[in-house]
C-alpha cells in the first residue's frame, strides 16, 4: 500500500511504501530510522498499536526534485566545498532518524545544571531550556507581544524542532533551511502532523548563499551549524544580510577557545585532536569566539554579546554516549550507516576536548541596526 505525503516545499512529495495489517496509520514520529543508500533513503518505523504490536516497514526514496536541489545548491563551489557539502548532508541523512528516535525533534544541546547527571527525559528539556535561555541571552523578550518577531529563519534547521517551537511561541512564521534532502522531507512532514504547515516550512538551501532577499527576518537563529561553515565571514554576512533592521541575531555553536597574548595559533596537539573531531563530523576549520566578536563588529552590528556555555553543555556529550551503548543505541546505530558510527565513535573526542578546554560551546548575539533616519 503507497500513501504520498505532500510537503509544503517546491521539493516535490515523499512516497511512503507501507506493508503493515489492513488497518494502519502514519507512524509515531518519533519511532523512525534512516538509512541513506545512494539516491534512496530508507526509513524502518515500529509503531505499537493500541492492544497490539504492529510492525510497519517505510521506505522513501529521495526524490529526483531533492537531488537537483541539492546539485543547484553546489553549482560554482570548488570540489573540496562540493565534497564537504555532500558529506554534510549524507551525515545528516543517516544519523536524524537515529536521533529523533532516542532523543527527540530538537538537534541540539540541553542547558543544564552544570555538573549534573541527567536522563533522556532530563535531555529533552533541558533542549527547550536551550532555547528559551538564548532568547533570554539576546534579550528577546515574551513578555510584550508587540516586540515579537513576526518572521523567522532557522539556518541549519535539522528536523525543524526549533522552528516549530519558536513559531507556536510567537506565532510566528519560520522558515527552515539545511543541506539534507531527508531532513527537509521530515521537518515539513512534522510541521503537517502538527498543524503547522501554513506557518512553518524547510528547504534545501546553502547557509551561504540563502534564497532570501535582504532584510526578511526579524530573527535570524543558527544554533550548531556555524561549525560547519567553511567560511565564517561569508556565513555570518549571510546573516547580517537577510535579517530585518532592528532584527536580532542569535548564533549558538562550537568554537575553539580564544588565543592567549602573545599566541599566533592552536597548539600542535590542539589542531590534531580539532582535525580528528573534523574528519567525523564533516567540519571545517574551527574558530574562535573572539574571531565570531570581530566578525560582527567590522558589519557595524549593534548590541554584540557572547559568553561560554561549556559548563551548561557539559553532561551532553556523556549522556549520548550512555543513550548509544543500550540496546535500543546500539541495534539503532549498527543499521544507520557508516557516517554515524564514525561520528558516534568520535563523541570521547568531543569529550577531551570539552575536558580540556579547548572546545568551547559559545552563544554570540547581536541587533541590525534600524535604517538611517534620513533612509
Amino acid at each position: 500500500m503507497a500513501m504520498v505525503l505532500r510537503s509544503p516545499s517546491s521539493m516535490g512529495s515523499l512516497s511512503y511504501n507501507v506493508q503493515s495489517s489492513p488497518s494502519h496509520q502514519l507512524p509515531s514520529p518519533r519511532l523512525y530510522k534512516y538509512k541513506r543508500h545512494a539516491a534512496t533513503a530508507t526509513f524502518t518505523t515500529t509503531w505499537f498499536g493500541v492492544g497490539s504490536r504492529r510492525h510497519i516497514r517505510v521506505s522513501a526514496a529521495r526524490t529526483r526534485g531533492q537531488e537537483m536541489a541539492l546539485e543547484v545548491e553546489q553549482r560554482g563551489k570548488s570540489e573540496e566545498e562540493k565534497q564537504l557539502q555532500l558529506g554534510i548532508a549524507e551525515f545528516y541523512d543517516e544519523s536524524s532518524g537515529i536521533w529523533e528516535n532516542i532523543w527527540g525533534d530538537h538537534m541540539h544541546h540541553g542547558f543544564y545544571d552544570p555538573d549534573s547527571t541527567v536522563s533522556v527525559s532530563d535531555h529533552r528539556a533541558a533542549q527547550i531550556r536551550m532555547i528559551e535561555e538564548s532568547l533570554r541571552f539576546a534579550a528577546v523578550s515574551s513578555e510584550d507581544p508587540t516586540n515579537w518577531p513576526k518572521s523567522i529563519i532557522d539556518v541549519g534547521c535539522g528536523i525543524g524542532g526549533s522552528s516549530r517551537y519558536l513559531a507556536k511561541k510567537f506565532g510566528a512564521r519560520s522558515i527552515g533551511i539545511t543541506l539534507s534532502p531527508v531532513q527537509a522531507e521530515r521537518a515539513n512532514a512534522l510541521a503537517a502532523a502538527q498543524g503547522l504547515a501554513d506557518k512553518v516550512s524547510f528547504q534545501v538551501a546553502d547557509a551561504l548563499e540563502q534564497p532570501f532577499p535582504d532584510g526578511q527576518f526579524d530573527l535570524v537563529w543558527s544554533v550548531e551549524s556555524g561549525e560547519h561553515m567553511p567560511n565564517k565571514a561569508k556565513f555570518v554576512g549571510e546573516l547580517a544580510r537577510v535579517a530585518a533592521p532592528g532584527g536580532t541575531i542569535i548564533i549558538v555553536t562550537w568554537c575553539h577557545r580564544d588565543l592567549g597574548p602573545g599566541e599566533e595559533s592552536l597548539h600542535p596537539w590542539e589542531k590534531d585532536l580539532l582535525k580528528r573531531i573534523c574528519d567525523a563530523y564533516y567540519l571545517p576549520a574551527w574558530c574562535s569566539t573572539a574571531d565570531y566578536v570581530k566578525l560582527l563588529e567590522s558589519l557595524s552590528l549593534q548590541d554584540i554579546k557572547s559568553a561560554d556555555w561549556s559548563p551548561f553543555v557539559a553532561p551532553f556529550w556523556p549522556a549520548v554516549i550512555r543513550s548509544a551503548l543500550t540496546w535500543r543505541g546500539l541495534t539503532s546505530l549498527l543499521r544507520s550507516g557508516l557516517k554515524t558510527i564514525k561520528g558516534a565513535l568520535a563523541m570521547p573526542l568531543m569529550i577531551e576536548g570539552f575536558k580540556k578546554d579547548l572546545i568551547k560551546f559559545a552563544i554570540i548575539t547581536c541587533r541590525k541596526p534600524e535604517k538611517l533616519e534620513a533612509e
